[in-house]
């Protein structure tokens, strides 16, 4: 074995060695692991803020309706739904106690059981997708998804992209400082501060529209808290359901203000047109409030007490009756004479990074669910991107212009837009137009979306590869009576391929870690690949454990392909050892001149 071989990998081992000792060094008492996404009930009632009680809410009534159609009046085959007799439905996983997935790959929350009892109201089916919230109303708007469930603000603003139903629930927004922070309210937010928001969140444009100030924005909420606790940023405005959902007691953080969102209520969010369906949910609404579904759900999941004046559903709906959320609140009250101890940056790492108990916990379904579907994606994509990239490669040194030009400018334009924007372009843009081809399944979708931006840099591999070999190679064929395909299949194209054979792992490599972006297209629980399955996990248990135990995985496929590949190389260049030969056995008696 060569001396640089040895040393590499015994460094790969004290690496593997090192971080399995700290994850053991750093892993907290044993217990149980910690999950978000569940039901609190109403022994976690929480009182409303005075400052929301008595500030003033923004009027929805010019948006409620008057009263709902009776259900036995609704056709639901006159719905317009994707599926006939099934609820499409567009949701998120990382926003508990209102929209998450549990650690049974269940899409749970508030809003999500509460569309399933509106759903059974109407007597339809619920299939729920997850996606990211900033391409939630555009699927919804495409026809992607029949229906948006995730706390969405009924704004003016998204009234021009899609329509709404009553609401069902009030919303309102909070501001998380860290702990000793001299923020102490809104009036507080001033030029020079960072202040952090979830990407295309009310309180995003709250922020930029209100404020008149540059956010710092976040894919979710669970790594912008993170960056909170660790003093990244100055300040959160923050869904008050999720921050308070977010915040442990010793958490270096704090609430110090609230406000009501721009619109006063959520709402499920649907295509503008579809009146029909609006109408249906609605009644539906009306229907699970009358009967003592929404008050159970609500006290269930989000124990606080309703704004003065508001209630779900339609002006007409019952009211519903609610615990006295207040009194259990004071009930349960815990006295403010503990002060805070800040933890130390190794305990920080420790619970955010280190985990041990959620790397057991989160292993199971990485393995079971996310490494099929990223490895599934990889060797798909690849297989399209291998096939289309040699096809642009031997069209790009073409002497045909017809077959050049349109080459060059397909590398050109997927090598010059970013992945996820090409992803996006041919799940929703494409996906309508063959969607009883996929069965709206953005699976397959995502897969070609992949293979082909993939093709775009692979064809430039290869095509450098064989424009590297020696002219004199297909000369040499050419002499030899080969003609100009044959020589190129059989001489030319193998040599440029084995020169660029790491190249070409590296594209694989890249192609893999890409997998992740098809979340944006929306992907049932079975469809998740490793990235999401620990995001979800990073979402039920507020830690970013789960996500490095993905990492590792991740490692586990990339490490071994790039060693292979270097193996594969040298033997490639290198050849078969020699073998030793035969050796002719001489008779001592005779001499070489008789052998001669």
């Amino acid at each position: 074995m060569r001396p640089e071989r040895r040393v590499n990998g015994r460094l790969l081992a004290l690496a593997a060695v090192l971080l399995i000792v700290a994850g053991l060094g750093c892993a907290p008492p044993a217990g149980a692991v910690p999950d978000q996404c569940a039901p609190a009930g109403q022994e976690s009632a929480i009182a409303l803020p005075q400052k929301l009680a008595t500030a003033k809410r923004p009027r929805e009534d010019k948006y409620t309706t008057a009263g709902v159609e009776p259900l036995s009046s609704i056709d639901v085959s006159k719905l317009g739904l994707i599926t006939p007799g099934v609820l499409t439905v567009g949701t998120l996983t990382e926003s508990p106690p209102t929209n998450c997935i549990n650690a049974a790959g269940r899409y749970t929350g508030f809003d999500n059981e509460l569309l399933r009892a509106i759903a059974r109201k109407l007597g339809l089916r619920v299939q729920f997708v997850g996606t990211d919230f900033f391409g939630l109303l555009a699927q919804v708007e495409s026809g992607r998804f029949d229906v948006g469930s995730a706390s969405i603000n009924a704004t003016d603003a998204r009234r021009r992209t899609v329509g709404f139903t009553n609401g069902y629930d009030t919303g309102y927004m909070a501001l998380v400082v860290p702990a000793g922070s001299d923020v102490t309210g809104f009036d507080d937010l001033t030029r020079g501060r960072r202040i952090a928001v979830v990407q295309g969140t009310v309180e995003d444009a709250y922020v930029v529209d209100t404020l008149e100030l540059e956010p710092v924005r976040f894919p979710d909420s669970i790594t912008l808290y993170t960056a909170l606790k660790s003093h990244q940023v100055d300040a959160w405005v923050a869904p008050s359901l999720t921050a308070i959902n977010l915040m442990r007691a010793d958490d270096p953080a704090q609430i110090v203000g609230y406000t009501f969102s721009p619109a006063g209520f959520e709402a499920y969010a649907v295509a503008k047109e579809n009146r029909a369906l609006i109408s249906a949910l609605n009644a539906g609404l009306d229907a699970v409030i009358d009967d003592g579904t929404w008050p159970q759900l609500y006290t269930d999941w989000i124990p606080r007490p309703l704004p003065p004046g508001w209630q779900p559903g339609s002006k007409s709906a019952a009211t519903p009756h609610l615990p006295d959320f207040a009194a259990i609140a004071a009930r349960h009250h815990k006295p403010e004479t503990e002060t805070y101890t800040p933890k130390s940056t190794l305990a920080q790492l420790r619970d955010s990074f280190f985990d041990w108990r959620l790397y057991r916990a989160a292993l199971p379904d990485l393995i079971k669910v996310g490494l099929p579907n990223t490895v599934l994606l990889t060797l798909s994509g690849g297989a399209i991107g291998l096939v289309a990239g040699l096809g642009l490669a031997v069209a790009g040194i073409s002497r045909t212009r017809w077959l050049r030009w349109p080459a060059r400018v397909y590398t050109d334009i997927f090598r010059g837009l970013p992945e996820v924007l090409i992803i996006l372009l041919i799940g929703l843009a494409v996906g309508p137009l063959i969607g009883g081809l996929t069965h709206n399944n953005p699976y397959p979708l995502g897969i070609a979306a992949l293979g082909l931006t993939a093709a775009a840099y692979i064809g430039e591999i290869l095509r450098s590869g064989i424009q590297s070999v020696e002219s004199g190679q297909l000369e040499a064929a050419r002499a030899l009576g080969f003609g100009y395909p044959a020589s190129m299949q059989l001489v030319v194209i193998p040599q440029g391929i084995r020169r660029v054979l790491p190249a070409l792992v590296n594209q694989f490599i890249a192609l893999l870690k890409a997998s992740a972006l098809l979340y944006f297209l929306g992907l049932v629980a079975g469809q998740r690949e490793l990235f999401q399955v620990g995001r979800d996990f990073n979402a039920q248990t507020g830690s970013l454990s789960p996500l490095v135990a993905a990492g590792l995985l991740y490692l586990a496929l990339t490490i071994p392909l790039t060693h292979l590949v270097n193996v594969v190389d040298n033997r490639l260049r290198r050849g078969r050892a020699a073998e030793p030969e035969d050796d002719l056995e001489l008779n001592p008696s005779v001499s070489s001149q008789e052998i001669t």
